[in-house]
């Protein structure tokens, strides 16, 4: 009885597993439809990746006399190139119609890679603006969407309400926007990347511990908004995963 039951669920755990796969693969190929009717220069950069690194691959191997051994070498990694080049074009379609919407900076941290524990609208406005805090390896980063001359004040409120809790602990401020210091979307998670790692994970978590109790203040605000192509920046993460 009990090996049956064992087979059963064999059984139903590779059904999931295909119907999953199929789910993904259907995915990428919508994201790849959209992508290609805004981005004309898509397949021709996809194309000229895929021929380049198979012929440079394919040159060396002639060389050395070996080029129809490493020919399918080639293919494999000017196919990853081309692969690359999708997600990459993807990321900077979805961030570009994000920018500017309520919601884009809590949605762009709440898809980071990383061990970066995001939470947000500690802070907003009627309007609006909004504050979401961010703790990782810097310390706690605060970031700010909305109109520059209400977001600076969120921000030292924010800051004045953190820095009672979390004593010497670093605090970094970032204002989402195009303008003079100020951190583009596009470039968020770069930014908080180049931020130097002040605490280890076991401190952060701590961190997190001490913040837990610190609500949010403000207006409701989206989470995040799901501009048109949004699903597209899931689609990288499957491609990464891949």
């Amino acid at each position: 009885m009990a090996g049956k039951q064992d087979k059963e669920a064999a059984k139903l755990a590779k059904k999931e597993k295909r119907a999953a796969s199929k789910a993904r693969r259907g995915q990428i190929f919508e994201a790849f439809k959209m992508q290609r009717k805004e981005d004309k220069a898509l397949i021709p950069w996809m194309v000229g990746s895929l021929l380049v690194i198979t012929g440079v691959v394919f040159g060396i191997g002639f060389i050395f006399d070996v080029h129809w051994v490493l020919l399918p070498l080639g293919i494999l990694l000017g196919a990853l190139a081309a692969v690359i080049i999708f997600g990459r074009r993807v990321q900077k379609t979805v961030y570009s119609k994000a920018d500017g919407q309520p919601g884009a900076a809590a949605w762009a941290l709440e898809n980071m890679r990383g061990r970066w524990k995001v939470t947000p609208t500690v802070a907003a406005t009627t309007q609006l603006d909004a504050v979401h805090r961010v703790l990782g390896g810097p310390g706690v980063v605060l970031v700010a969407e909305g109109a520059p001359h209400r977001v600076k004040s969120l921000l030292a409120q924010e800051k004045k309400r953190v820095s009672r809790l979390i004593g010497e602990t670093p605090i970094y401020n970032v204002i989402i926007g195009n303008e003079d210091q100020q951190v583009p979307l596009k470039k968020l998670q770069s930014h908080l990347m180049k931020l130097p790692r002040n605490l280890k994970p076991a401190q952060v978590d701590a961190l997190e511990a001490k913040l837990a109790a610190l609500g949010s203040r403000g207006a409701a605000m989206p989470k995040g908004p799901m501009p048109a192509g949004a699903k597209m920046r899931n689609v990288q993460r499957t491609i990464r995963r891949r």
